[in-house]
């Protein structure tokens, strides 16, 4: 059976669990080599460093947004056109977008060294961390079309039906930035320079890796150079897909710069470290349900491309359920062990460890309902839905997180802080549940017509 065959006839359960384990190892291990680098940043250089990667944080989020704008729209439309049997149309996507994976993060990269200083207060630097800050993101920038050419082209491995590859491409990169970023920083004495080479190094290696793939007759979808001219249509196509996450990504920067200039005002560099923490440990919890979340998408959306809504639909519950049992297992761990994790990263400093396991308690307080919200995002977008999957994206971190950041605080002072994540997440989880609500009604009717209009035939 080949890889068509086997999105369009396969067991779902079977299917879901061959693409999902690889995206979920492959995110695990992601966002366990973010957890070791910021041990390693805070245990070899200190809490003014874990600072400063907080505050470049939301700005590197911007430069991964261009590349999730370009690279999760294209996967979603090579999916359908390869559920439609339409594989010249899915190389067209694929060409396309590789060229806009290599100019927009360069443009970026570009303005940024122009403006470093202004961006970097403007995102929360105090005059303590922004030499460490500018340190780090003049080299992250130096590999911005590495990191984006890797994460980008890596989606397209997953879209043709190849999650194993995608998972090597993600265990790469993340190995050899673990090993580097602890020789730069112990070894070599680096500091936070040592942490940023480690990273460019690693996105260019797995740049090569993933281009390998495509240049050597491994891949399904091939990647012409006549499909590296631009093409409008294929082009708006592509960001009109990727816009909804592309949003959430530009949100969750402009949420981490207001988190950043409200912690800064309330609790100063010692509440700006904690919540680096507490978003690392984030990033391990939440990192598997969207592993979980891109496994699914490609069934989704060669599935629904093909009109075979019954099995969209039974691969949705699986992935909703198996992605609520993730985010249990998280909750539970954080409830249990909250201080053991801070202190991973702060050696000595107790102030930091207790802040910072006091802020995991409530801003993970809600997380069971998170695998939901995040999974059925994730199918409105598979399925080429724009504009619901743009509300989705946004419902939690623009139309209700950041309101409540700037809300909440002023009557509870910090703990309004770390209350607004829950509270945020509990209102966004109700929208989701109305839009899936709906839009399984209409598949089901959809399915029913069809049925009714082959008996018809049939009689006749």
């Amino acid at each position: 059976m080949d890889r068509s065959e086997a999105m369009r006839y396969k067991n779902i359960g079977s299917l879901l669990w061959t693409f999902s384990m690889p995206a979920i190892i492959g995110m695990l291990v992601n966002s366990l080599y973010n957890i070791v680098a910021r041990i390693f940043v805070g245990r070899g250089i200190g809490a003014a460093a874990i600072a400063a990667t907080t505050v470049a944080f939301p700005i590197m989020i911007i430069l991964m947004a261009v590349s999730v704008l370009i690279g999760v729209g294209a996967t979603a439309l090579i999916s359908i056109r390869l559920g439609e049997n339409r594989k010249e149309e899915a190389e067209k996507v694929a060409g396309n977008a590789m060229l806009m994976l290599i100019l927009l993060p360069a443009i970026f990269a570009f303005f940024f060294f122009i403006f470093t200083e202004p961006i970097l207060m403007a995102f929360g630097a105090s005059q303590e961390v922004f030499p460490y800050a500018r340190d780090y993101m003049h080299i992250i920038m130096l590999g911005a079309v590495f990191g984006s050419l890797s994460m980008g082209m890596n989606n397209f491995i997953r879209a043709e039906g190849n999650p194993r590859m995608s998972m090597y491409t993600q265990l790469l990169g993340a190995a050899i930035n673990v090993v580097l970023t602890y020789v730069f920083i112990f070894i070599v004495g680096w500091g936070i320079k040592g942490a940023a080479y480690a990273t460019i190094i690693a996105q260019f290696i797995s740049m090569v890796w993933v281009l390998s793939y495509f240049y050597t007759g491994r891949s399904l979808v091939k990647i012409r150079l006549k499909n590296l001219k631009p093409q409008m249509p294929i082009l708006l196509s592509i960001m009109a897909i990727g816009f909804a996450p592309f949003a959430m990504q530009m949100a969750s920067s402009v949420q981490n710069l207001i988190l950043n200039k409200t912690l800064m005002a309330y609790g100063g560099d010692l509440a700006l470290s904690a919540i680096g923490i507490v978003i690392s440990i984030g990033m391990l919890l939440f990192m598997p349900i969207l592993g979980l979340s891109q496994g699914a998408q490609p069934i989704l959306g060669y599935n629904y491309g093909a009109r075979q809504y019954h099995r969209v639909i039974e691969t949705l519950k699986l992935a909703v359920a198996a992605a609520t049992g993730i985010a249990v297992l998280g909750y539970i761990a954080i409830r249990l062990w909250s201080v053991p994790l801070a202190a991973l990263f702060s050696e000595g400093d107790t102030a930091l460890t207790v802040l910072t396991s006091h802020a995991m308690l409530i801003y993970f307080a809600v997380f069971p309902i998170i695998g939901f919200q995040v999974i059925c995002s994730g199918f409105f977008q598979a399925t080429g839905k724009a504009l619901k999957s743009t509300i989705l994206s946004l419902s939690r971190q623009v139309l209700l997180f950041i309101p409540l950041l700037l809300i909440l605080p002023q009557f509870w002072g910090i703990e309004g802080v770390w209350r607004a994540a829950p509270i945020a997440d509990c209102l966004s989880v109700l929208i989701t549940g109305t839009f899936i609500y709906f839009e399984m009604k209409k598949m089901k009717a959809d399915t029913a017509n069809r049925e009714d209009e082959k008996a018809n035939e049939s009689g006749e």
